[in-house]
């Protein structure tokens, strides 16, 4: 049995009511800050609606958690969840190791039904690398050329200065995504190459597993239900006991279009988010208000 050593943190969306959800002035975003689901489908030079196949629906003991995925930045790891989601693995999981101000923990298959997953360990895809025309950031905090961070429909993005992809010939530079509330990445243990099923749902910022971990997601509905996910006492190293229980996850392409959730993300290449941005200064991507989203059913 394999026991990840988990880090996290967490960037998010707005928080949100299971049924339908609104990104309430909360969201610390003028843009946005009074949208419903009726007013993002109407306007789509604002908001994107977030494809289902890239959706993913976690129903915990606490509530629901939605997750965006970004197989662009991590294609192996996405790859990998989506099968393991739906064969179906993850249902009645736990969360088993969970620290305050920090992560949780789950996808410990052996834990729950006795065996590994059955894939391979996944390679690690702490960095991407970005073709800057064929990639460009949406927004960039500071001057496009030398900024080291920016966003990315919604994903906070670090990353190498632009100008270096010029000096280098080579047109793309080194980024990554860095552990900020509200982040998805990937458990492992001290092999950098043994990522496999476990996962953690960020609940702070955690500089240090920033380019040493796989994160691929983004919580768009249900911070809040991760923060009330049970942690586990001091002086345990997180471990849970009586831990909350993963109830079921799905894609939400598998779900009947009449039922399945539905997400709409502020969109973060417009003109009108760029100059919001710009009012904010130079500072740490992960002191930033998370991206609103809005979600219905």
């Amino acid at each position: 049995m394999k026991i990840a050593a988990a880090i996290a943190t967490a960037l998010v969306a707005c928080l949100a009511l299971p049924a339908c959800a609104e990104a309430g002035a909360a969201s610390g975003w003028t843009l946005g800050a009074d949208a419903t689901p009726s007013g993002a489908k109407a306007a789509a030079d604002d908001w994107r609606a977030v494809d289902a196949e890239r959706l993913f629906v976690f129903e915990t003991e606490k509530g629901r958690i939605l997750i965006e995925a970004f197989p662009e930045i991590a294609p192996k790891h996405v790859a990998q969840f989506t099968a393991i989601i739906r064969s179906g693995d993850f249902d009645g999981t736990v969360f088993h190791r969970v620290i305050d101000d920090f992560m949780a923990q789950g996808g410990d298959i052996f834990a729950t039904k006795q065996r590994e997953s059955g894939l391979p360990d996944i390679p690690g895809e702490f960095t991407f690398r970005r073709d800057v025309s064929a990639m460009p950031l949406d927004a960039y905090i500071g001057p496009r050329e030398e900024a080291k961070h920016g966003f990315y429909r919604g994903l906070p993005i670090a990353t190498r200065p632009e100008f270096l992809a010029e000096d280098s010939g080579l047109g793309h530079v080194e980024s990554s995504v860095p552990h900020c509330r509200g982040i998805v990445s990937t458990a492992r243990t001290d092999d950098p190459n043994s990522a496999n099923s476990q996962f953690f749902l960020m609940r702070g910022q955690a500089a240090h597993l920033d380019r040493k971990y796989t994160a691929w997601g983004r919580v768009i509905e249900g911070v809040d239900v991760v923060m009330a996910i049970k942690a586990g006492p001091d002086g345990t190293n997180g471990a849970v006991r009586d831990p909350d229980a993963l109830v079921s996850a799905k894609v939400a392409a598998d779900i009947p279009a009449a039922t399945r959730p539905k997400a709409w993300v502020l969109r973060t290449d417009t003109a009108a988010f760029a100059a919001e941005l710009e009012t904010r200064g130079e500072v740490d991507i992960c002191s930033l208000p998370p991206i609103p989203a809005v979600t219905e059913n």
